[in-house]
């Protein structure tokens, strides 16, 4: 265990009241280990109390975590990668486990499960509640899996994982997207069940539970587009192919009775939206071709 190097990662901002304690403990669970902390624009001291640790602390001027993450994973390089959040809410006694997944049992992405234990009773807010359980259900449905904690922001990472995701997301969306590459992209995943506590008193939460509400989801719709294009397209040609044989079976049944079309706006505009239908289909069709032959070289690549 001890050759490998393990990198702990805190992507931070204002997390002046907690940091310094989640630095403590993680440095008794992983003594071996080399922290970094990756301060996002802070107002507060959160860089002034991470620096009395003696840890390392860097810099990412672009504002969101999605961006922190990117810089780490690109600045960085170990056997194994634990990202968690500065503000408390994780237990450091999951650590090793966690790790030891990743360099033991060679797991690409080891999750910290929240919503098996304690989530629904420590966070008080019942609309991110509510959101966790669409999100995870979703996904699941759509990825046919059965992930608990989709979006939990303790994970440990293999090397591989780390040096060959594409981060493409700025905000809170990021552990949406490395799940769904993940999915997709058939690494080993496991799951861990972790003791979540909500934030101590005095730290405030940064997220805003309609925006980024909104964000996440906007995410997973055009990441359900590029990962799943034949499910989306279609779709959406089967909700045009509805809207135009409502729009047709009048007319038709007009002509039935008179033997005449008396509505040709009516029928033209159905026709279109019918045709528009087929191009959606077959558009689908071609790029769940193209998103095939993508995971094909993907994999090649990988094994490179």
């Amino acid at each position: 265990m001890n050759k490998n190097k393990i990198a702990v990662l805190i992507p931070c901002y204002n997390e002046g009241k907690t940091i310094e304690k989640v630095i403590r403990d993680f440095q008794r669970a992983l003594p071996e280990a080399e922290i970094y902390v990756y301060d996002n624009n802070s107002t507060d001291n959160t860089v002034l109390m991470a620096k009395k640790t003696g840890v390392t602390v860097r810099h990412e001027y672009r504002q969101g975590k999605g961006n922190v993450v990117r810089s780490m994973f690109r600045d960085i390089n170990a056997d194994c990668y634990l990202m968690l959040d500065g503000d408390d809410t994780y237990p450091a006694e999951n650590a090793r486990e966690m790790c030891e997944l990743v360099l033991n049992e060679h797991y690409d992405m080891v999750i910290g499960d929240r919503l098996s234990t304690t989530y629904f009773q420590e966070n008080k807010r019942p609309l991110h509640n509510m959101g966790n359980r669409l999100i995870k259900y979703l996904i699941n449905h759509f990825f046919n899996n059965n992930i608990k904690d989709i979006m939990t922001g303790y994970r440990a990472f293999s090397f591989l994982f780390v040096k060959n995701i594409p981060i493409l997301s700025k905000g809170f969306e990021i552990e949406t997207e490395m799940t769904l590459h993940a999915l997709d992209k058939n690494f080993k995943i496991k799951e861990v069940p972790i003791a979540y506590r909500n934030r101590p008193e005095g730290s405030v939460s940064k997220l805003n539970t309609f925006q980024d509400g909104f964000k996440i989801l906007n995410t997973l719709f055009k990441l359900l587009r590029n990962y799943k294009p034949y499910l989306y397209f279609s779709t959406i040609s089967v909700i045009l192919i509805i809207i135009s044989v409502v729009m047709f079976i009048p007319v038709f049944i007009d002509y039935l009775h008179t033997g005449l079309v008396e509505r040709f706006p009516t029928l033209i505009v159905s026709g279109f939206i019918m045709l528009l239908a087929m191009l959606f289909y077959l558009g689908g069709l071609i790029l769940e071709i193209m998103t095939k032959k993508h995971r094909q070289l993907y994999e090649l690549l990988l094994n490179k």
